[in-house]
């Protein structure tokens, strides 16, 4: 797809990966609208990127349904959504409350579900479209203390897996970026921690592998993609 003009869309979009992937995009001259649900954060990370912002918690069906009233009165269609909100939790399966487990779910699979059926509806009427979720290596293994992080990836993989099967036949190109760890906020806010060095990944190549899978022409699509450091 050309991305001058194009329409993207990208939840969790004002720190980390969404911020890198704002800035690739609005650089090649997309119309880029982030959103979350710190309202200065927001705005703060859109007035220096120059793209517009939008205060919604996508747990929130509410906030998603006035976000996407927003997306067709700002712009009549979308063109690309990137469900890349998210939250982590890391914790013994003996300490994981249920309290603890459902936030992340709230967020990483109920929030992204909710987005992606309402940016299918935009898509079928166009009969064209892109959805990337941003899962991680956590959706294609497990490991210890990830029970609630990692089924929350899992589960976002099914859905990528449903969406792609139900949206081909609309021309909706349906894909997912796999991370390995990348050096932002999220490893600390998650209590999971960061030794950060300048061997692993950073924002920076995530964004460059989402450019790269929505600048393949449209009668392709790269379904998913795994990204490591090469030798963290």
């Amino acid at each position: 797809m050309e991305i001058k003009n194009s329409r993207i869309l990208i939840t969790g979009g004002s720190t980390g990966m969404g911020y890198e992937m704002a800035k690739i995009f609005k650089d090649r001259g997309a119309e880029v609208l982030i959103c979350g649900r710190t309202e200065k954060t927001v705005m703060d990370a859109a007035k220096e990127l120059e793209i517009s912002g939008f205060t919604a918690d996508v747990s929130n069906e509410h906030d998603v349904e006035n976000l996407f009233k927003y997306v067709e009165e700002k712009w009549g269609g979308l063109d690309v959504l990137i469900n890349n909100a998210g939250v982590g939790y890391f914790s013994e399966l003996a300490s994981t409350t249920t309290a603890d487990f459902t936030r992340v779910w709230d967020i990483n699979v109920k929030g992204a579900f909710m987005v992606g059926r309402e940016a299918s509806k935009i898509f079928i009427r166009q009969n064209r479209g892109n959805i990337i979720n941003i899962g991680s290596t956590a959706s294609l293994y497990g490991f210890a203390n990830g029970s609630a992080y990692v089924a929350s990836k899992f589960a976002l993989k099914g859905l990528t897996e449903c969406w792609r099967a139900e949206l081909r036949k609309h021309n909706v190109r349906v894909m997912q970026i796999n991370p390995s760890e990348v050096v932002t906020d999220f490893g600390e806010k998650s209590g999971y921690g960061s030794d950060k060095n300048d061997k692993k990944l950073t924002a920076a190549e995530i964004a460059h592998v989402s450019l790269s899978m929505l600048t393949m022409d449209n009668i392709g699509f790269i379904t998913d993609a795994t990204v490591w450091a090469t030798n963290p």
